[in-house]
């Protein structure tokens, strides 16, 4: 998916949402579990009831990778029932370098045909430039993230006084443009997503922590929002799990269009 066809997205649906599809088989509601494929079962209905008010899905890999083969099956399966006019996000965050990068993005963009795969910086151009190879793919960075130990790394100042996670977004920009590079910026960080912006000003970021982790939305679009929106705003738990009994899809439905509702002020306020 190119840039422009993903903003056409976002006009189209009055929408800047991704669904994080993170499928717990503890969590998930119970009946499912008598399904063939309980994870994909749940992950389906997840879909079908939210795709009208998301412009991305990001599964994360982990709790699919988890089950072994057959999870590597269920993901496939969740990748080819995304719709085909929305963003797929592949949150595997792969950071090794050369032919195992490589054959990394090989993995997500050939064989599964995700749009984008999550990438850690920490390894330099080796581990990020073999994803950026491939055409109308894309890689999101991690470059501000709100784990509590984020500050271990992430805002260690050089001898100038210049942060690594500053040192991350300059230098990565060198590797990829705004057509093929995304940044992951934490949502619970809302006093540095401007500093993030004054840095790149034209990239997309993808910002978890809205919802169950406490980020504040009004603020992301505050400090975040750019002439083409540039922000991928994910929900993950206070969606798919906004329900543990036989309406979990429905109630997933209203939380995503709440969401849908404010994103699309958001949008008239600073677009």
């Amino acid at each position: 998916m190119t840039r422009s066809e993903l903003f056409a997205q976002i006009q189209q649906k009055s929408s800047f949402l991704c669904v994080g599809l993170d499928p717990d088989l503890e969590k998930i509601p119970r009946h499912l579990l008598s399904e063939p494929d309980p994870i994909f079962s749940f992950c389906k209905a997840i879909i079908e009831e939210t795709a009208d008010f998301a412009v991305a899905y990001k599964p994360n890999i982990a709790f699919f990778e988890a089950l072994g083969a057959k999870g590597w099956e269920t993901l496939a399966k969740v990748a080819e029932f995304i719709p085909k006019d929305i963003f797929t996000i592949a949150d595997a965050k792969r950071g090794d370098i050369g032919n195992t990068s490589k054959l990394y993005a090989k993995a997500f963009f050939e064989s599964m045909n995700f749009d984008s795969v999550t990438v850690a910086p920490y390894m330099g151009k080796d581990s990020v430039s073999p994803f950026l190879e491939f055409e109308n793919k894309w890689v999101i960075l991690l470059a501000l993230t709100s784990n509590p130990g984020s500050m271990d790394f992430q805002l260690i100042k050089d001898k100038t006084g210049k942060p690594l996670y500053q040192s991350v977004l300059e230098k990565s920009q060198e590797w990829g443009s705004a057509e093929n590079l995304m940044y992951v910026v934490g949502a619970t960080r809302g006093e540095l997503i401007g500093e993030v912006r004054d840095l790149a000003p034209d990239y997309f970021f993808l910002v978890p922590g809205v919802g169950a982790q406490g980020g504040s939305l009004s603020e992301v679009a505050k400090f975040g929002m750019n002439s083409t929106c540039g922000l991928l705003v994910n929900s993950s738990r206070g969606i798919i799990y906004a329900s543990s009994e036989k309406d979990f899809a429905q109630a997933a439905r209203l939380e995503a269009e709440k969401l849908q509702l404010e994103m699309k002020g958001l949008l008239k306020k600073y677009l």
